[in-house]
C-alpha cells in the first residue's frame, strides 16, 4: 500500500497545531500532556509521512512554514470533524471546564445575559471568564489562556469565526460640553484598537480639529469619560449605555462596522466548547431582535 494513501495520526494532527498554536514546542508538550521529546518526535514523523519540513526553526524561535501553514487549516478541519463523530455517538452529559475571554466593551449588557441563560442549561460546564480587550484576547489565546474568545476585530484572525457586525457610533453624553469644544476631546482604546484608528482616519479626512483626552484598553474608563462629559466615545451598538446619544452631525465621519468573531484554540471542537460556541451565537447574534447571520471560517 502507498504509504501516502495511509489515513494521518490525529494525534499527531493534534500536537502540530498546538505548536502552531502557542509557538512552543515546550509549551505545546505541557499543553498535549507529553515530554518535549515526545513531541519532537511526532513532528519528525509527521514531517517524514508528508516529505515536508513544517516548522522553520530559528533560535527560540519557530514559525510555519508554506506547507506548514496549509496543513495547519486542514488539520484544524480535521480534528473539528473528529470531535463532531464523537459527539454523534457519545453518550455523556456535558460536563467541564471553559476558559472564555470576551471583550470588556460587551461585558455590561451581553455577558450576564449570556453566562445566565447557558448555565441554565449547561449546569454541569464551568465558565471561567476574564473581560480584557480585544488585542490581549488574542495574545492570550496564543499563549494558552483560552480555549474561547469573542474579539470585536474580526478580520484579523484567519481562523475567526465571524457571527455578528454592528454599527460603531461617535457618543456622547447628554447635555454634554465635549462636544462644545475646540479642539474636540476624545476617549478612544490605545493605539491597536482598529475603531480608533479609524475615527482618526477619518477626523483627518474631515479636517476636523481634536485631541487623545483619554486613553484605555478597559472599555468602562472611556465610557466613563463619556459618561462624564469629559470626552466624545466610539462605542459599538451592544456597548450603549442609557444617557448616552448617538452624535449625527455630518462633520463626524462615519464608522466601518464592527466585526464580532469567535476564536477556538485548535482543541477547542465538539462536546463542551461547540455548546457554548453556539450559545454565544445565538445569543448574541439575535440580541434586541435583530438577527445576525453566523459565517463560520473553516
Amino acid at each position: 500500500m502507498n504509504e501516502m494513501a495511509t489515513p494521518l495520526d490525529l494525534d499527531q494532527l493534534q500536537t502540530f497545531c498546538t505548536i502552531a498554536d502557542c509557538s512552543s514546542f515546550t509549551e505545546a508538550a505541557r499543553r498535549v500532556f507529553k515530554t518535549q521529546s515526545a513531541v519532537s518526535m511526532q513532528i519528525k514523523r509527521l514531517e517524514e509521512r508528508l516529505e515536508t519540513r513544517l516548522f522553520i526553526r530559528e533560535g527560540r524561535k519557530i514559525s510555519l512554514t508554506p506547507e506548514g501553514v496549509m496543513l495547519y487549516a486542514l488539520a484544524r478541519k480535521m480534528l473539528r470533524t473528529n470531535a463532531e463523530i464523537i459527539d454523534v455517538f457519545s453518550q455523556d452529559d456535558l460536563a467541564g471546564n471553559i476558559r472564555f475571554g470576551i471583550p470588556d466593551d460587551y461585558a455590561v449588557r451581553l455577558l450576564p445575559i449570556l453566562l445566565s441563560s447557558f448555565q441554565r442549561t449547561n449546569p454541569k460546564i464551568t465558565v471561567d471568564v476574564k473581560c480584557m480587550a480585544s488585542e490581549d484576547l488574542l495574545e492570550g489565546m496564543s499563549v494558552g489562556r483560552f480555549d474561547l474568545i469573542v474579539f470585536s476585530q474580526g478580520t484579523m484572525d484567519e481562523f475567526g469565526e465571524l457571527f455578528r457586525t454592528e454599527k460603531v457610533f461617535w457618543v456622547a453624553s447628554k447635555d454634554s460640553e465635549a462636544l462644545k469644544s475646540e479642539p474636540l476631546p476624545i476617549a478612544t482604546g490605545p493605539q491597536t484598537c482598529s475603531w480608533r484608528d479609524d475615527a482618526i482616519a477619518g477626523l483627518n479626512r474631515s479636517g476636523k480639529d481634536y485631541r487623545i483626552a483619554y486613553t484605555s484598553s478597559d472599555a468602562t474608563s472611556t465610557s466613563s469619560a463619556v459618561m462624564a462629559g469629559l470626552a466624545v466615545g466610539i462605542l459599538p451598538q451592544s456597548a450603549l449605555q442609557a444617557g448616552m446619544q448617538i452624535i449625527e452631525d455630518k462633520q463626524f465621519p462615519a464608522l466601518k462596522d464592527a466585526q464580532i468573531a469567535l476564536l477556538r484554540a485548535s482543541h477547542a471542537y465538539g462536546g463542551i466548547y461547540d455548546a457554548l460556541a453556539s450559545h454565544i451565537v445565538d445569543e448574541m447574534g439575535n440580541l434586541e431582535g435583530k438577527e445576525i447571520k453566523a459565517k463560520a471560517a473553516e
